[in-house]
């Protein structure tokens, strides 16, 4: 990979006195064993703590030392981390590839806050979109709003990818809790039909208004899938009349919203400096809101608003997004390690991990810098993860045992939504001895002290020394989702801007679509198409054709 080229002013990052600074540091520290930091400082599990927003951070388990945080603080103060969050939050243009605003902290700005993007205060237009969400949803939810027959809606559809589903879908899980039972709620993201079928197996048409999220309203899955909706409305009530009835909008596209059948005054608008992986608190989360009400969705907005204004003001040092954002680029860049776990100790977040790779990783995955220079470091890490304790009975062995540096955080609440007997006790005692086990490990002679064998105590000796950090939080509550996803979506920004990269586009994802298109009509033509692809490409297209020929005539 090439070197990045700069002028005097602006060497590469490795080559700045922060970054040196932090790998002679590495090189001081790398050998120190967890169990060493403990022994020698009794304090350290209160001492590299930090509290803001309803969430405790513990990250005394991390490789690190007093000297580590202020080098990685110092780090970031020579990226201008600061004056980049500042640039975000006052509405200039820090996408620069695409020349665009990046606001989602505006979507929960409190009204009568101004903030400007080309002169124009968008807080009003924020707050009026939500009034309007609100009105729409207890409609929907008193009985008022009807299908085209009469009957009141029982089924919410959502029909989004990307950040137009794994938001609405993460948020629902986690606040299913405080959902109206008497709404089903399901979502449809996958072009593969059999996503279409399985969510709408058992619904009633006249019973079922669908949600379709497309900025664009040019989405080729979604799009696909709200026409096949179109038509399985059509096909049970006939007319067209029944599509106002049964089909909203989440769109920026007004002429092909009306062209769909879709009334205007049933489109919700969005705006091009919210990205769409960070689009969950918009109209985005109509389904959202259908399913908790509109106060419990103003009070999961309360809460980004919280961690947004600690992000904003607090100190480096106690500042829990910067902390978790700076830790990451510890061991990413320092220690190597390729991929991070994220495993919350509640069912109800089983689907916040899956949100958060589309969060770090379509935001982070670049290979070039804002000046469009090849970078020689790594960025993104792959992230991953599932609901403990089930992920201790599957992959814990390869954190715990393999060859792998993999850093884990670990989120708990302190009080179960839906307590049972010994339940909740057992989930946190797992929690809290995962974290010790991964950070001090047993040692040879501890194991035999046990009465091991000595020939089986290679097995049963664990390494320890495996980084984690602990949030914890009194309960899960709207307000604690909202504080939770602005944690790391500032995390994110925060490696992002160290890295020097545009965390805002994703251009990455474009190729692939582009080349569907070229090879749709390639798999659905009556003529065998000439081909020019790839060798690879053409044979697999041919095989493709072959068999579908074959199951045709079967």
């Amino acid at each position: 990979m090439s070197k990045r080229h700069h002028t005097d002013e602006t060497p590469p990052l490795t080559q700045t006195p922060a970054w040196k600074a932090l790998q002679a540091h590495h090189q001081a520290v790398r050998g120190l064993h967890l169990r060493e930091l403990f022994a020698d400082d009794p304090t350290r599990g209160e001492r590299f703590a930090a509290q803001a927003c309803g969430f405790y951070l513990d990250y005394s388990k991390n490789r690190i030392t007093t000297e580590t945080i202020q080098l990685l603080i110092q780090l970031a103060s020579a990226c201008h981390l600061r004056e980049r969050i500042e640039a975000m939050f006052t509405g200039q243009k820090i996408n620069v590839t695409e020349q665009r605003a990046v606001l989602h902290t505006a979507l929960r700005a409190p009204e009568g806050e101004r903030i400007l993007v080309d002169g124009k205060d968008v807080v009003p237009e924020v707050h009026a979109m939500l009034a309007r969400m609100a009105d729409f949803t207890r409609q929907v939810q008193g009985g008022q709003w009807r299908g085209h027959t009469g009957l009141p809606i029982r089924n919410i559809v959502n029909i989004g990818i990307g950040g137009s589903d794994l938001g609405p879908v993460m948020a629902y899980e986690a606040l299913r809790h405080y959902s109206q039972r008497k709404l089903n709620l399901r979502f449809i993201s996958n072009v593969d039909a059999t996503d279409f079928a399985e969510a709408t197996r058992g619904c009633r048409p006249e019973e079922t208004l669908f949600i379709v999220c497309s900025k664009t309203f040019k989405t080729l899955e979604t799009l696909t899938n709200a026409r096949t909706a179109r038509d399985w409305i059509l096909r049970e009530m006939g007319g067209e009349r029944a599509i106002s009835r049964h089909f909203v909008a989440v769109s920026t596209n007004a002429e092909g919203v009306a062209a769909f059948g879709i009334d205007a005054r049933h489109m919700f608008g969005l705006w091009d400096w919210d990205g769409g992986r960070y689009s969950m608190d918009s109209a985005i989360g109509l389904s959202t809101m259908l399913a908790i009400g509109p106060e419990h969705f103003h009070a999961m907005l309360g809460g980004f608003r919280a961690m947004d204004q600690h992000f904003r003001s607090a100190p480096f040092e106690y500042n829990l997004p910067v902390l978790m954002g700076l830790l990451s680029i510890w061991y990413n860049n320092f220690f190597d390690a390729q991929t991070a776990a994220v495993l919350p100790y509640d069912q109800y977040l089983k689907r916040f991990p899956a949100y958060l790779q589309q969060l770090t990783m379509e935001s982070n995955g670049k290979h070039v810098t804002l000046d469009g220079a090849e970078v020689d470091y790594q960025t993104g890490p792959v992230y991953w993860g599932e609901p403990g304790t089930n992920g201790q009975h599957s992959f814990y062995q390869l954190i715990h045992q393999g060859t792998r540096l993999i850093p884990c955080d670990f989120i708990g609440f302190c009080q179960p939504l839906n307590p049972m007997g010994r339940h909740h006790d057992l989930l946190m005692a797992n929690l809290f001895a995962q974290t010790e086990a991964l950070a001090f490990g047993k040692t040879r002679q501890e194991v035999l002290a046990e009465g091991t064998p000595a020939w089986l105590a290679p097995q049963r000796m664990f390494e320890g020394n495996r980084p984690t950090n602990t949030l914890l939080a009194q309960r899960l509550t709207p307000e604690a989702l909202g504080s939770l996803v602005a944690l790391y979506e500032h995390s994110v920004f925060t490696q992002g801007a160290i890295w020097q990269i545009d965390s805002f586009d994703q251009w990455g994802v474009e190729l692939g679509k582009t080349l569907a298109e070229r090879t749709i009509p390639e798999l659905e033509s009556v003529q065998e198409p000439a081909l020019e692809h790839d060798s690879s490409t053409n044979a697999l297209i041919r095989r493709y054709r072959q068999y579908r020929r074959q199951a045709g005539a079967s």
